[in-house]
């Protein structure tokens, strides 16, 4: 899996792609998490990310940093890190360079996870028009391949906690037919990843938020 996104680096002509190549102490598969203005908290599931990539280098064969660096929004670092992964609870503000280079890194070549881990979805919908405009969150089919990875959801996104009992979703952007975005919602995958005693989760529950995410990864990895 390491080959085929170092081999689709050398072929991109983009800042994102020789950003990544010349920085030697960053993977071509480690992963940040972003940083952002607003008031909401960035920091949030701090065990999650950490167990989910333990889950993928075992399972996936992926050879992602167990501790993945923190990056803001605003900063070039993001595209050093083919993949971003983003949460909180509250309030999101990007200001108009931030949402520029927010973009800049994903027609790049770049891949955004959001997961809403409850109170979030207001507040980035509204973000996301600084950062595309022109494009509406679209909801992906049950049959979308990143259901269809290592591990099937023949259903779509899996519920993890309930919330406001509504169905889970997971929507995206795309851009020139590449999913470049992923938001899901109602599902809280990032509270399935955490230590089993946070939230006492069965154990099936946490495999399958756990399976959902090496998934999301793998897409991104190889697409």
């Amino acid at each position: 899996m390491n080959s085929v996104r170092k081999i689709k680096n050398f072929l991109t002509p983009s800042l994102f792609f020789f950003t990544l190549l010349i920085a030697g102490s960053v993977s071509a598969q480690d992963i940040a998490i972003v940083k952002y203005n607003g008031g909401g908290d960035w920091y949030s599931n701090p065990t999650a990310l950490p167990n989910l990539i333990r889950f993928c280098n075992q399972n996936i064969g992926t050879r992602i940093k167990e501790r993945p660096e923190t990056v803001e929004v605003g900063s070039i670092d993001i595209f050093q890190y083919p993949f971003l992964h983003m949460t909180g609870h509250g309030n999101v503000l990007f200001n108009n360079d931030e949402a520029k280079n927010l973009r800049r890194y994903l027609i790049s070549g770049g891949f955004l996870h959001i997961d809403d881990n409850y109170g979030m979805n207001q507040y980035i919908r509204k973000e996301l028009k600084k950062v595309f405009p022109n494009e509406e969150l679209t909801e992906l089919p049950a049959n979308h391949p990143i259901f269809n990875q290592k591990y099937r959801f023949p259903n779509g996104l899996p519920k993890i906690h309930e919330h406001d009992g509504l169905r889970p979703q997971a929507l995206g952007i795309f851009h020139e037919g590449r999913l470049v975005l992923l938001f899901t919602f109602e599902s809280d995958l990032g509270d399935g990843w955490e230590n089993p005693e946070v939230h006492n989760d069965p154990e099936e529950v946490r495999l399958k938020a756990l399976q959902m995410g090496a998934n999301i990864m793998q897409y991104a990895f190889e697409n």
